[in-house]
């Protein structure tokens, strides 16, 4: 069964979710950035065709990470150009078309894609100065409420922290022990803080706002922060061993009964104090896995104007995150849906790198195989968007064997048993159920 499918009615979703998804927001860009580069003016090494403005170092980070985690060993240009993005202080910026041009060290670096490139950098190894450096930015540059906001000295929100924990993570940096030279302050403090409590609405509590509230009309339920800091409260990065299969119990939702002590009000206890860092993470994972179940197994987006319709990168950090947390058995249902072609998933992610690396990442979070993923070879596929991989794991090899450049199963046979029609039935049954930034994110509390 031929899985590519049209998916004309979600392009304009792809586009609007590539922020969130794959791609890095569009403030992630140089303050002035080269014309659309095309063909052979892509940089060599460059994950992906399009316009790299945007998301050129997000998407080459996710596409080095997925690569890593299943065994594949990256093209040294690929990493050579990741590495080449650095800026001289030690940040990255989105894209820069000429690395040999400063850097704005107050509107041109970012601090999700500096976390991302380290978290890649670290994983692939070889790039100890880099790492370093990356890593000595982010704490430079940490606010004094303890975390960070998308640029230096901007607000602190939990999608900029939660990426900075994960850099921390990967690179053995405990992250409870990186405290702001003024107060003291870790990024869990301010974590905590964004977590809605007891006083939110039912339906509401466990999860995270993207900042603080500062209008004073309280702070807004936030998806892709609640699936960002569920991952950073079990202090992990987008990448960690796989728990494998666990006992299939839920997460714990937050608890408000005075049983316990008095109510929870906005990641405080009754007594004043934090909540704990592991229950926080577990509340955020219980209103994750109820909102999926409510919304049909997936994240909704909620992006201007897209009514209706499924945040697919959304949902993999969801399922990531569930993972982190040891819920494998409920991060088994969106992933299924995931993996589904009527979904338009896999649509979504053909022939995007950061897309592609996230629907890996996610696959191998929770145990299932990247390489069977809804009938199609993701790594295959990933692999395919950029340089040739200096090496591919034994399982990989094996993998690619009869399959096309889509990382779908060859028809060698046009009618006899194991053929075309035997492919057909495997598909249908593997379709049906086998079974890991913002400038647009405060355009969703809108």
């Amino acid at each position: 069964m031929n899985v590519r499918r049209s998916a004309t009615a979600l392009a304009a979703l792809a586009a609007l979710a590539a922020l969130c998804t794959a791609a890095a927001p569009a403030a992630f860009a140089d303050a002035s950035p080269s014309p659309k580069p095309s063909g052979p003016a892509l940089p060599k090494g460059l994950y992906g065709t399009k316009d790299p403005r945007f998301d050129g170092v997000w998407r080459q980070s996710l596409a080095l990470l997925a690569q890593d985690a299943v065994g594949v060993t990256p093209a040294k240009s690929a990493i050579d150009w990741l590495a080449g993005q650095q800026c001289e202080d030690g940040g990255f910026a989105g894209y820069r078309a000429d690395p040999a041009k400063a850097c704005d060290p107050e509107k041109g670096e970012f601090t999700d894609a500096t976390a991302a490139a380290v978290q890649a950098l670290a994983a692939v190894g070889g790039r100890s100065s880099a790492v370093g450096k990356g890593v000595a930015w982010l704490k430079k540059h940490q606010n004094d409420d303890g975390g960070w906001g998308m640029n230096p000295g901007g607000p602190s929100d939990a999608n900029s922290t939660s990426a900075a924990v994960g850099a921390f993570a990967a690179t053995g940096t405990d992250p409870k022990g990186v405290k702001s030279a003024k107060g003291g302050k870790t990024p869990y403090d301010l974590l905590l803080g964004l977590q809605l409590g007891c006083d939110a609405k039912k339906g509401e509590r466990g999860a995270f706002a993207y900042t603080a509230d500062k209008g004073g009309a309280g702070a807004a339920a936030n998806d892709l922060a609640t699936a960002a800091a569920a991952l950073a409260t079990q202090g992990k990065g987008f990448v960690f061993e796989p728990a494998g299969k666990d006992d299939g119990k839920a997460p714990e939702p937050l608890d408000c009964g005075a049983s316990k002590g008095g109510a929870k009000d906005g990641g405080k206890a009754a007594g004043g104090e934090p909540a704990g860092v592991a229950e926080a993470g577990q509340a955020a994972a219980a209103y994750l896995a109820d909102t999926m179940a409510e919304h049909g197994r997936h994240l909704p987006s909620s992006m201007p104007g897209a009514k209706d319709q499924p945040d697919f990168g959304g949902t993999a950090d969801a399922i990531i995150a569930l993972a982190a947390g040891e819920h494998s058995a409920t991060a088994a249902k969106p992933l299924q849906w995931l993996q589904s072609e009527k979904n338009g998933a896999l649509a979504w992610a053909k022939g995007d790198p950061g897309a592609l690396g996230k629907l890996v990442l996610a696959a191998h979070a929770a145990g299932a195989d990247p390489r069977s993923f809804g009938g199609v070879d993701l790594v295959q596929r990933l692999n395919a968007t950029g340089p040739k991989p200096e090496s591919v794991s034994a399982s990989g090899s094996q993998a690619d064997a009869g399959k096309d450049a889509d990382g779908e199963k060859k028809d060698d046979d046009k009618g006899g048993v194991g053929g075309v029609w035997w492919t057909v039935g495997v598909f249908m049954v593997a379709g049906i159920g086998i079974g890991f930034l913002l400038s647009g994110r405060k355009k969703q509390q809108l």
